[in-house]
């Protein structure tokens, strides 16, 4: 068995015991693609129109009403498949690697996507950028191997399309790239391009069906950037560019790519194509962004991080480009060593495991605490008074996820159409300094006084990290 082979079989075995041993749970985005397909799957409209909802993503949709029979059990399952999903990324990033390099630059640029541990936090969480990154790398892996190749490439970034609408920039690019030869058949070209359209028509078309706006999803994704303070327009780019990169991948990884991007363009310029393509479209993806009035954050610069990290690995395994025996490869490869050498020092130096341990461990204790005070006799009797009411709009998944509940019943005490309505019912707070900062105040206008109980409201459960008061109406304070 080949080294490739037996090192994605240690990952895959290391993701599962993580799997097992740290239980964590989707995060916002992923959780409301679970409610909204067990509403479509129980003959329900979908709640996109809620409080500080995320954006639809169609085939999260379709993921979610699949998992939807397993029960509050299926959230479980959506981590257990983005974990998968990161292995798969992995081997991806190594296919393209080495298809466009040698495979030793590819074990390297595996390597590090493996020890930049914001990806697999990331999968540990649920998040729907990773099984997109994968469908992305893997359609760049097996068109590198082969140019050209159509079918499987176009299936492949439709199915990306259906998850995130940057998507459709890199469809219809290669789609021009696929038919651009004069051997191709018009027949052929009008098959893709109905293919192609696949990912918009059937995004426009849920928001049209369920909203009565076909770019719904544009509207609410501008309006809440704006809301939440994440809209900065194209002069944040460059800065956030440098910024986001810097954070993803890590000062000495972005500064060994820069290094790894010259040498590659003088060494080897003619086997740069794919990498550097999906650099430059990602980088230019992340400036329309900027245009468009979009939020600003590092997720949309995820692509293009991946594709630093295949440069930084030539940097690294780059001499194996080389004819065996030249003296510029065995200095080139003792000076990789040093580097490698030093980069374990400076990153044993720096890296904080307890952080994230802490973090892992929470996402499982977080929802254990959550179920035990939503299971409450007290507070399952509690309903008939009113909503539950959270802080914010962060838990409102969490809630209804946990407890069944439809968007009626679980109301933010930010949201200032809710005053009303939060007088009585079921208001939960959060407790511990920990939880709250990652669940009470986490947007630049979440007030204190959200998390003050109300006059009226008397304590009726508790669980580590929560309790509920109830007030129901007719009662006096």
């Amino acid at each position: 068995m080949s080294w490739p082979k037996i090192l994605l079989g240690a990952l895959a075995l290391a993701t599962l015991i993580g799997f097992i041993v740290f239980p964590t749970y989707p995060t916002y985005d992923s959780l409301y693609s679970l409610i909204w397909g067990r509403e479509i799957l129980h003959g329900h409209t979908p709640s996109f129109v809620t409080y500080r909802g995320p954006t639809e993503h169609p085939l999260a949709i379709a993921f979610g009403a699949l998992l939807s029979p397993l029960g509050t059990g299926a959230d479980r399952v959506m981590v257990g498949a983005t974990l998968a999903s990161f292995v798969a990324l992995v081997a991806g990033l190594y296919r393209l690697a080495a298809a466009s390099f040698t495979p030793l630059v590819g074990i390297v640029a595996g390597a590090l996507l493996c020890t930049r541990f914001d990806f697999p936090f990331l999968a540990a969480r649920g998040y729907i950028d990773i099984p997109y990154l994968a469908f992305v790398i893997w359609a760049a892996a097996l068109e590198s191997e082969r140019p050209r190749r159509g079918g499987p490439v176009l299936v492949l970034l439709t199915l990306a399309a259906l998850m995130r609408p940057e998507a459709w920039l890199l469809l219809g690019l290669y789609w021009l790239w696929f038919v651009w030869p004069r051997t191709v058949t018009w027949g052929t070209r009008v098959r893709t391009a109905l293919l192609c359209a696949v990912g918009p028509v059937i995004w426009m078309a849920v928001d049209a069906a369920v909203t009565g706006d076909p770019l719904y999803s544009l509207h609410s994704t501008n309006t809440l950037a704006e809301e939440l303070g994440r809209a900065k327009g194209l002069s944040a780019v460059p800065h956030a560019t440098w910024a986001f990169l810097t954070s993803l991948d890590k000062l000495p990884v972005l500064l060994a790519a820069l290094a790894g991007l010259a040498l590659a363009l003088y060494l080897v310029p003619l086997r740069l194509g794919m990498p550097l393509v999906l650099l430059v479209l990602g980088l230019g993806t992340f400036g329309l962004v900027g245009i468009a009035g979009l939020s600003i954050i590092d997720r949309y610069l995820l692509v293009p991080s991946l594709i630093v990290m295949v440069f930084a690995a030539f940097l690294l395994a780059g001499w194996t480009v080389l004819e065996p025996g030249l003296l510029v490869r065995r200095v080139w490869m003792v000076g990789a060593g040093v580097v490698v050498v030093a980069g374990l020092a400076y990153t044993g130096h720096r890296l904080n495991l307890s952080h994230f341990r802490l973090e892992l461990q929470f996402r499982g204790a977080y929802r254990t605490a959550l179920r035990h005070v939503l299971a409450d006799p007290k507070v399952r009797a509690g309903l008939r008074c009113g909503p539950i009411s959270a802080p914010n709009h962060k838990l409102i998944p969490d809630v209804r996820w946990v407890a069944d509940l439809p968007e009626s019943k679980v109301v933010a005490r930010s949201d200032p159409k809710q005053a009303n309505r939060t007088r009585y019912g079921i208001a939960l707070y959060v407790s511990g300094r920990y939880a709250m900062f990652r669940q009470a105040f986490t947007s630049p206008d979440d007030a204190p006084l959200t998390e003050v109980p109300l006059r009226g409201f008397d304590r009726i459960a508790t669980s580590r990290y929560y309790g509920a008061y109830l007030r129901c109406p007719g009662r006096t304070s």
